[in-house]
């Protein structure tokens, strides 16, 4: 099996609208032909939003979530092509479960392409250090800091975070079924969530847990 780059991944990603490492398998399996991975994902069912990813999606939803009397509030504003679906049942419902995700697992990013280099530089040098005090030697700590990476960069950003009503599929992968099923392009724009006394010293409690109560939802362990 061939590599492939993070440019071509992308780019697949945008002609296709499929996820990142069905994008990535694709590549890999076909030897980097771009039209034969295109070909690839259409066979698998992957690509059923291809030609509705590209398009303008300036309508739309801005959905709220109130947790616990007001103690975590979250804002989350999702596109779609046309205000009619923004009135589509299954749309108002993906928002507000979104919305719900948010307050639950607190990301800091909509998908990891916002995440800024340094950023994750940061955040490596400290993964780095931990397992370099830990005693490991050098080819298994650098191994163990990738790793580590990956699965912060998932905890951090929605899109890869799995849904708390079914820790079996991504954020991402429930957009793309809704893409699938309602026939227009819809992406989650941008959030903000607030936390009642956040940035000040108090007690802390597990408001991922309480959020997922309160849906009647198992947390994914």
């Amino acid at each position: 099996m061939s590599e492939v780059s993070a440019a071509q991944i992308k780019d697949l990603r945008e002609r296709t609208g499929a996820g990142m490492s069905d994008c990535k398998k694709a590549l890999v399996e076909v030897g980097g032909d771009m039209d034969k991975a295109i070909d690839f994902l259409r066979a698998k069912g992957l690509a059923k939003a291809a030609k509705k990813a590209g398009r303008e999606a300036t309508e739309g939803l801005v959905a709220s979530y109130i947790h616990g009397g007001g103690r975590i509030g979250v804002l989350v504003e999702i596109n779609c092509e046309t205000d009619f679906v923004a009135r589509n049942e299954d749309f108002v419902a993906f928002t507000k479960d979104v919305a719900m995700q948010i307050a639950a697992t607190a990301p800091q990013f909509v998908r990891k392409e916002e995440v800024d280099e340094d950023v994750k530089a940061r955040e490596k040098a400290v993964l780095v250090q931990k397992a370099v005090e830990s005693g490991k030697p050098a080819n298994i700590a650098e191994k163990m800091v990738e790793g580590q990476l990956s699965k912060w960069l998932k905890e951090i950003c929605l899109l890869d975070q799995p849904f708390v009503k079914n820790p079996d599929l991504t954020i991402e992968q429930v957009q793309q079924a809704l893409v699938a099923k309602i026939g227009e392009n819809i992406k989650i724009r941008r959030f903000v969530r607030f936390e009642l006394g956040e940035g000040l010293e108090k007690k802390k409690s597990d408001f991922a847990a309480e959020v997922a109560a309160q849906a009647g939802l198992s947390q994914p362990s």
